[in-house]
Formats: structure tokens, sequence, C-alpha cells
């Protein structure tokens, strides 16, 4: 996102929820659900990226792929551009998936075996009908190179490439269709380390040139705080902290933000035996019966020692603006 410059809100999410059904016994009655994701409110600035952080199992990728609507919403909102995307019929989403789009997490998987890498790239240009006969062929070539491969590789089939050259692959077809809005998912988790930097700068890169707007979700707190503007934290399908990137490393304000943030190695001997490292207690509780309360309060640390511990138990804290540019979920965000 460029200094200077005003943010538009090019996503608004209000309210997401996703609840995948549990069902047993022999008629597959439902018996409860997974709040994958519950209660999310999100608004992503025209030209910045967003970093989304957390443990496994607190609901990112659901979360990416709800405001996609690769996961229907159990309820909410998803805005972009003023279009309300959950209202939308199967061939208007349709239509709509050449502004959005997404780079999936596993680079084996997610690109088809049969297709080589010509028609991988290309299919997306048909289907949108963005070119046709040699054009599409030319476009590919442009694509390729774009994303540092060689336009000689068309005919050449995914299984023949590395990691790091099959999630480039990927982020061409993303691209094929120039949208404005792209979901990462863990884009370089699977890759060697070697490889992630480049990816990363791609992706930089790319956005630089094409105007593009991220979602970026990732486990590697280092990592995505070189890549985003603001960062999201979830925890257990809701979001407890959003800030400035520089804000959130400084000043990190929920104690699960700060137990994260603790974690980070720090590349100097004497600091890294200084620091204290913050522990939780037990494990992440089920999201199929998620605490009372605020959902982190059985691992809290700062529950006990600074205020009325049943105020957590009993009363959920709301996504606020509790600093200014710097929105906490904790009762107690204040006096940490």
């Amino acid at each position: 996102m460029q200094p200077g410059v005003p943010a538009a809100p090019i996503v608004e999410v209000d309210g997401l929820a996703v609840h995948f059904p549990i069902a047993t016994g022999m008629f597959r009655r439902q018996r409860g659900s997974v709040r994958a994701v519950d209660g999310v409110d999100l608004v992503v600035n025209k030209g910045e990226t967003l970093g989304l952080v957390g443990e496994s199992g607190s609901g990112k990728t659901t979360l990416g792929r709800a405001i996609l609507q690769l996961y229907k919403p159990t309820a909410g909102r998803v805005s972009f551009d003023g279009i309300d995307l959950t209202g939308l019929t199967s061939e208007a989403m349709r239509r709509m998936r050449r502004r959005v789009q997404m780079i999936f997490q596993d680079p084996y998987a997610s690109l088809n075996p049969r297709m080589t890498v010509g028609r991988l790239i290309g299919e997306p240009l048909k289907v949108h009908a963005l070119a046709r006969g040699s054009g599409v062929d030319k476009r590919v070539r442009e694509l390729l190179h774009l994303v540092g491969l060689s336009p000689q590789v068309v005919n050449r089939y995914p299984h023949e490439f590395s990691g790091g050259q099959r999630q480039r692959i990927g982020v061409a077809r993303a691209l094929a269709v120039q949208p404005d809005f792209v979901v990462a998912d863990e884009p370089i988790s699977a890759l060697d380390v070697s490889i992630q930097a480049q990816i990363i700068n791609l992706l930089k890169d790319l956005q630089g040139e094409l105007g593009l707007t991220y979602i970026f979700i990732g486990h590697d707190l280092a990592t995505v705080g070189y890549i985003s503007d603001r960062i999201a934290v979830m925890y257990l399908g809701k979001i407890v902290e959003l800030a400035a990137r520089d804000e959130l490393y400084e000043n990190p304000r929920h104690p699960y933000t700060q137990a994260l943030f603790s974690a980070i190695p720090i590349p100097d001997p004497m600091a890294e035996a200084r620091r204290k490292r913050i522990i939780l207690a037990g494990d992440v509780p089920s999201p199929v019966d998620p605490p009372a309360g605020c959902r982190f309060h059985p691992r809290c640390f700062l529950r006990e020692r600074l205020g009325n511990p049943e105020l957590c138990v009993t009363q959920e804290p709301q996504l606020s603006e509790q600093f200014p540019g710097h929105r906490v979920a904790c009762h107690f965000a204040r006096d940490s």
C-alpha cells in the first residue's frame, strides 16, 4: 500500500461464520457442529497485504476460503468492492472469480497432474474469454516469464518440476485472469527454506507491479511480518487482535499474541538468553464446544493476575479499538 494514499476498503467481512455439521448414526442426524469460523469482522484495504496468523485449527484457511465463497458461510456477509458475494448466484460468482483468486498451500495437490503447464495456466483465460487461439499461448508464455519460469516449459507436466517451480505455476495460474484480490493460503509452508524467500519476494514484486491486494495466511510470524502491512491474529475461530505490523510486533496486547511472539527466535544469543518465554497451559479447546466468555480464558495468564477472573468466563470480549489503530478482544488488554 503506497504511503500517503488514503486507505480504501476493497473487502469487508461482517459477522462471518462457517460451521461444519457433525452427523452420526445410521440416519446421519446432526449432533453438533465444528465452529471453524465464528463471527469475524474484517476490512481489507485496496493495495495492502493483510497477514493472518494463528495456531493450526484456528480457522485461518477456512476464513480465507469463505471470503472467496469456496466454503459457503453459515452466517454473515462478505462484500467485495461493494458487491455482496454471499448473495450472488453460482453463475454470477463464476464471473466474479476473475477478480478474486487463491494461491493454495500445497503445490503438489493443487495442480492437475494430467494437464500440461500450458493448459493449467491457459484454462482460466478460456473460461473467462480473455484470450483465444494463439493469444492464449502468448499470454501463458508472458505469465511464465512474469513468475520467473522459462516459456519453454509449456508442454511439461507438474511432476517434472520442483516444489518451488510448482508454486510459481500456481501463482501464474492465479494471476492469469488479472485479479484484484488474492488469498495466499500458506503458499510457502510446503517449500524448502531456500525457496521460500524467492516466492515471498515474487509476491511482493508482483503486488507492486500489478496493484494486487493480498490476504497472506501463515504460521511463520517473521515471514508474515515481512510481507504484511497489517496483521490479524486468530484463535479458535475468532480474531483476537488486529493492528499495523510494526505496532503489533512492538506492542502485542492480547495474551495469546504475546505468547506467539515470545516464541519467535531472536538472532542474538544474549538477548535470547535474557528474555522470558510465555508457555501456555493446556491445549486449544475443541471448536465443537468452545469455552463460554473469552475463548482464551482457560489458557490465559492475565486473567488471574490482573482482574476479575469471572468476567472472562461469563462475558465475551469484543474486538474493539482499545488503542489508536489497534483492535484487541481482551477485557484486560489496557492493563497488560
